[in-house]
């Protein structure tokens, strides 16, 4: 049997600092770009962006090659 779920991973192509938004993006399937922009907004408007990507950074394993 397959398994049907997907890993969310740190990107090892696509990272400015730790591959954290590259990944998710990965995992959306939308542009990284976006996904940067929104991590730039929350960091602006509150610590909420500081936090979730130190977690995800934290706890997300890097991408496979």
């Amino acid at each position: 049997m397959e398994d049907s779920y997907r890993r969310l991973y740190r990107s090892r192509s696509d990272r400015r600092i730790a591959g954290v938004c590259g990944g998710i993006a990965k995992y959306l399937n939308v542009d990284p770009t976006v996904i940067r922009i929104i991590f730039l907004l929350a960091v602006l408007f509150g610590t909420f962006g500081v936090w979730a990507y130190l977690i995800v950074w934290l706890c997300a394993p890097e991408e496979e090659i």
